[in-house]
């Protein structure tokens, strides 16, 4: 078993250097990095900050409208009984976006580009903002009925306005499924490791791969994955409307404990991490760059921003207007990014332990760690009487983080997959492929005692290719977008009729708006 393992990781082992190649142009030129602090960024840095910029702009500053819209949007009452609520889409976004990115990608961020690297977090979400509004705001523009769920999401939105050529549309949801099946293997051995670690701190002993609480923990990650993946949508965006606001609410309460025993320190952390990034040493000295460049990678690690792969839960909302779902996914990276990643970056600056690798930092060496330098980060900020509580709560709810992240990759893949086939045998095949297939691979590789390390790299470039597939679809699709927010704006979110701003589409017409006042 551990050949074949071995065999897989090995073949995969040219993934991670055209990740960092991709990830990198083209700051690998000599031309190129010598122009002063701009050599220091890659394309993808660039063009994830610079379209986040330019939609912001173009947009008027949507972001302010997303902080008073969103959640009266979320909070009332829904008027059909097909779909998901606006609630229940935001949960189901913040399933995939308050994952063990919020955890190991800050961490990492922190490690490799030093505390600068979380304000280009913060400035690369504050601007992801605008670009999550632009993908829900389409994703809703040709989001398409089936049955009682509505499915859509960037495939769908993709084709549309690509020449509606249905090829393009089911490139797109191959690069989607390809994308998002091949992170399940990797947040199965998140939960792995943070059950294991909650194990090892209740008991003071280090349980071995091949013992029975591993094999316990890999038969109760099957099932109950199994269980609610072949459930469906709705059976998912059930548990995940409980499960997300436990682990957000948990970790977040627990973090701020934390500060507050912190408290005197709080002025240290804003100071390193501001002057981390615009330092003079930092803008001349080179560390600018791999501080920006490891805030906006890490950043989109955890928010997603971009991708185009929150489109699917945007496209599954019932809403008045297609704007809302914009403004509800924007509200979403607010809360992933500025909220959630920078109570882990708290920690993580302030206890140092970040520092003891930093001569040779890597992600690859970070990585490798997971959650074990935040959580020794967390160790060292607490008092000992209770660091092993802490510890063990923190652990669940990374467990927590990845177990919803990892319905989410799935649900997401089902939802994208209607785009080739609305058979209910086709669906059942993803829903079996992701659940009883990928899942189980994951495990297995933990049961055999590998890491599969080379698997990691593929979450690294699979996030870039989105970004690159995604972006010239949304620059393209972005006038619909300004008509459609010029329409919100004029008649406060009124009665939405897609033909009124020159674009047919399946759901919003007269007669399935007919229930909406004029």
């Amino acid at each position: 078993m551990q050949e074949v393992f071995s065999t897989i990781n090995n073949f995969f082992g040219f993934i991670g250097p055209i990740s960092d190649a991709v990830w990198d142009f083209p700051t690998q030129l000599t031309w190129y990095s010598r122009i002063p602090i701009i050599g220091q960024l890659s394309f993808a840095v660039i063009l994830l900050l610079g379209m986040g910029i330019w939609f912001t702009i173009r947009t008027g500053v949507v972001q302010r409208l997303s902080f008073k819209e969103a959640i009266p949007t979320m909070l009332r009452k829904r008027s059909d009984s097909t779909g998901i609520s606006a609630l229940a889409s935001f949960m189901l976004g913040l399933a995939m976006r308050a994952g063990p990115g919020n955890i190991v990608g800050v961490t990492g961020a922190i490690t490799v580009g030093g505390p600068g690297a979380l304000f280009w977090m913060w400035v690369a979400a504050i601007f992801g903002m605008a670009t999550a509004f632009m993908e829900s705001v389409l994703a809703q523009l040709f989001k398409e009925r089936k049955d009682n769920e509505y499915v859509g999401g960037l495939p769908f939105y993709g084709r549309r306005i690509v020449g509606n050529k249905r090829f393009v549309g089911v490139f797109l949801t191959i690069a989607f499924i390809t994308y998002a099946l091949f992170n399940v293997p990797a947040q199965t051995f998140n939960v792995f490791t943070a059950i294991g670690m909650i194990a090892d701190t209740a008991t003071g002993n280090t349980s071995d791969r091949q013992s029975p609480l591993y094999y316990g923990i890999a038969i109760a990650l099957v099932v109950s994955c199994a269980w609610l993946i072949l459930g469906g949508i709705r059976r998912v965006t059930a548990y995940t409307n409980l499960l997300v606001p436990i682990k957000a609410t948990v970790f977040c309460g627990i973090s701020l404990l934390i500060i507050l025993i912190n408290f005197p320190l709080i002025p240290s952390f804003f100071s390193a991490v501001v002057m981390g990034a615009i330092a003079p040493d930092a803008l001349f000295g080179g560390a600018m760059g791999v501080a920006l460049a490891e805030g906006v990678r890490r950043g989109l690690m955890s928010n997603e921003a971009g991708q185009g792969t929150i489109t699917m839960a945007a496209a599954a909302a019932d809403n008045n207007h297609p704007c809302e779902q914009g403004f509800v996914q924007s509200m979403g990276v607010f809360f992933d990014t500025i909220i959630i990643c920078t109570l882990t970056g708290f920690i993580v600056v302030l206890a140092h332990v970040w520092t003891g690798s930093a001569d040779s930092a890597e992600w690859a060496t970070v990585s490798a760690s997971r959650i074990g330098t935040y959580l020794d980060s967390v160790e060292a900020l607490v008092p000992a009487s209770i660091a092993a509580t802490v510890i063990i709560i923190l652990a669940a709810c990374y467990a927590l983080f990845a177990f919803t992240t990892l319905l989410g990759m799935i649900s997401f893949a089902e939802i994208s997959a209607n785009f080739i086939s609305r058979s209910p045998h086709f669906i059942t095949a993803i829903r079996v492929l992701g659940s009883l297939v990928f899942v189980p691979f994951g495990a297995l590789t933990v049961l055999a005692g590998l890491e599969l390390g080379n698997l990691w790299a593929i979450t690294d470039l699979t996030n870039i290719v989105m970004v690159y597939l995604n972006i010239p679809i949304l620059l393209l699709g972005a006038p619909l977008v300004y008509k459609a927010l010029a329409h919100y704006r004029a008649t406060n979110g009124g009665k939405f009729i897609s033909a009124q701003i020159g674009l047919e589409t399946e759901h919003w017409t007269h007669q399935n708006q007919a229930h909406l006042p004029d």
